[in-house]
């Protein structure tokens, strides 16, 4: 029978870890979007950002439509529907880059953004239920892999089809040259983004076919109630009725702010370091191999040697202090530091999913859409710190990310355990 649950299993979490892949794919190429935009639209630090804050912020806008959508369609449909729409957002880049205007690029990303909140409704809580909820942390830990992996990739491979050292030179001669020169050479910038997007479009629409295909069973989210787990959910009205479905969603705020902050600020705070981008769009790929450590630790060591609660607490402690390094410390190993904020953050989204499902029962659907709200804390986070840098200095802005690793460590003392009486 043990082995019979394993092939179930596996077979599902092969075809949500490339959706993982995917949406990891998609979301850490904003690390190289913030400063290439950047030189290619002649924007501000603060209007930069302006890149994690579309994308993010659909997470917030599309919840209620992604819960919608998954108790319309179902999980595998919604999947299918989640990838297109990101295929749709991808490409008004091409558009955007043939005119040079920052405000399309933003409704792409807007747009993939909101394609990614119906992809993470259906997906985070699919691989939280589909085995035992105690190895559930193990679970999203793999998927984390698959994630960070391609999240490592990205920067990379966007990188390869932008010509970064004339992004660099560019920007050096722009107060040197003539409007007319300045608009051509920023021009072609911006249009060597249209390739690498176009290929994304392709393989966006070739995965919506193959998961409207796919065999992928459905889940409801009521499969592990008992009888006794019935009864104590059937006297609770609404989602409100869980607290620490709430403070879940704050500590997911919080927890995914500072980690788009450790991957899309890292290329960017190499360049104020001086560091051409062409060397510096390796930097991001450092944090998700940071990242990638942290889940091969989980998945050996939880629940085995580790509960979730002590690697969340674990997870928070040493982001505080990594956070104090940062500022504390100047040059490359402030700089390392912020790529090693990857380790601190790593096990900290599988802990958060299963504490704060933990005994919602038939309210699975909408703890979800209430928990993947708070990747929003994407869009606020980074830009405060954008902000925060414009008043002192992209060294000392990384204190915001203190609060958000002191409410995380809140949350894996006492606030999972949160309950309405």
């Amino acid at each position: 029978m043990s082995n019979q649950q394993n092939q179930s299993t596996v077979g599902p979490m092969i075809i949500i870890g490339s959706l993982f892949f995917i949406f990891g794919f998609a979301t850490w190429l904003n690390s190289l979007l913030i400063p290439y935009l950047r030189i290619a639209c002649e924007l501000s630090e603060v209007q930069s950002y302006f890149v994690t804050f579309a994308f993010y912020i659909a997470y917030l806008v599309m919840a209620p439509v992604s819960t919608w959508v998954l108790n319309k369609f179902g999980f595998k449909k919604g999947m299918a529907i989640s990838l297109a729409i990101m295929a749709v957002g991808a490409l008004l880049f091409i558009p955007a880059a043939y005119s040079r205007t920052y405000l399309l690029f933003l409704t792409g990303l807007f747009i993939m953004g909101g394609g990614l909140a119906i992809l993470q409704t259906a997906s985070n809580p699919y691989i939280t239920i589909i085995g035992p909820v105690e190895t559930a942390a193990k679970r999203i830990s793999i998927m984390g892999i698959c994630n960070k992996f391609a999240g490592a990739l990205a920067p990379i491979i966007l990188g390869y089809f932008l010509n970064l050292g004339e992004a660099d030179k560019v920007q050096q001669s722009l107060a040197t040259m003539s409007p007319e020169e300045s608009a051509a050479a920023l021009d072609k910038i911006a249009l060597q983004v249209v390739n690498p997007y176009i290929g994304i479009v392709v393989v966006l629409l070739v995965l919506a076919f193959w998961i409207s295909r796919a065999n992928l069973p459905e889940v409801k989210g009521d499969e592990e109630e008992d009888a006794s787990h019935h009864t104590l959910t059937e006297s609770k009205q609404s989602i409100f009725d869980f607290p620490h479905v709430i403070l879940g969603f704050v500590a997911l705020f919080m927890y995914v702010g500072v980690e788009v902050l450790a991957g899309d600020t890292i290329i960017a705070y190499g360049k104020y370091l001086g560091i051409p981008l062409e060397t510096a769009k390796f930097f991001t790929s450092f944090t998700m191999g940071a990242m990638v450590v942290g889940y091969i630790i989980g998945i050996i060591a939880i629940p085995k040697y580790l509960s979730q609660e002590a690697a969340l607490k674990i997870s928070a402690i040493l982001g505080i202090f990594l956070t104090a390094g940062i500022v504390f410390t100047d040059g490359i190993v402030s700089l390392t530091l912020v790529g090693l904020l990857g380790l601190a953050n790593s096990l900290v989204w599988p802990a958060i999913w299963p504490l704060a499902l933990k005994g919602v029962g038939k309210f699975t659907s909408a703890a979800s859409g209430i928990l993947v709200m708070g990747i929003a804390g994407g869009a606020v986070i980074p830009l405060l710190y954008g902000q925060l840098a414009h008043f002192t200095n992209s060294h000392q802005a990384y204190w915001i990310a203190l609060p958000c690793y002191l409410f995380i460590l809140y949350y894996a003392i006492s606030g999972h355990k949160v309950r309405k009486h």
